[in-house]
C-alpha cells in the first residue's frame, strides 16, 4: 500500500465513516451498514476498496465476515504525513530564528 492508495481510499466520506467505526473494534457489514445512507451491497463494494488499499483486515467467523482496521495500514500514510509535519515545523523554526534576527539588529544598542 502506499499513502496515495490510502488517501484515494479515505477520499470517499462513506469509506471515512467506515473506518470510525471500525475505531471501536471489528464489525460484520451489517453492522457497519447500519444507519449508512447507501445500500449495503454498496458498503461491501466500500470494504473491498478500503481492504484493497490494506486498510482493513476481514476475519472469518462462522458465515459472516468480520472487518476490522489492520494494524498498520496506515503506517506509510503516517510516515508521509509526519513527513510533511516535519518539514512545517523546520520552516517554522526557519522564518523564527531569521525573525529573531531581523529584531536583533533592529534592537538599539
Amino acid at each position: 500500500m502506499t499513502y496515495e492508495t490510502a488517501i484515494a481510499a479515505l477520499a470517499d466520506p462513506t469509506r471515512r465513516c467506515i473506518v470510525e467505526r471500525l475505531r471501536g473494534g471489528p464489525l460484520p457489514v451489517s453492522a457497519l451498514a447500519d444507519g449508512l445512507p447507501v445500500s449495503r451491497p454498496a458498503v461491501s463494494q466500500h470494504l473491498r476498496v478500503l481492504s484493497g488499499a490494506g486498510l482493513l483486515q476481514v476475519t472469518p467467523h462462522g458465515t459472516r465476515r468480520y472487518y476490522g482496521l489492520a494494524p498498520g495500514g496506515v503506517d506509510e500514510l503516517r510516515a508521509w504525513l509526519d513527513a510533511m509535519w516535519d518539514d512545517a515545523l523546520a520552516a517554522f523554526a526557519a522564518e523564527a530564528r531569521l525573525e529573531a534576527r531581523r529584531r536583533e539588529k533592529e534592537r538599539p544598542r
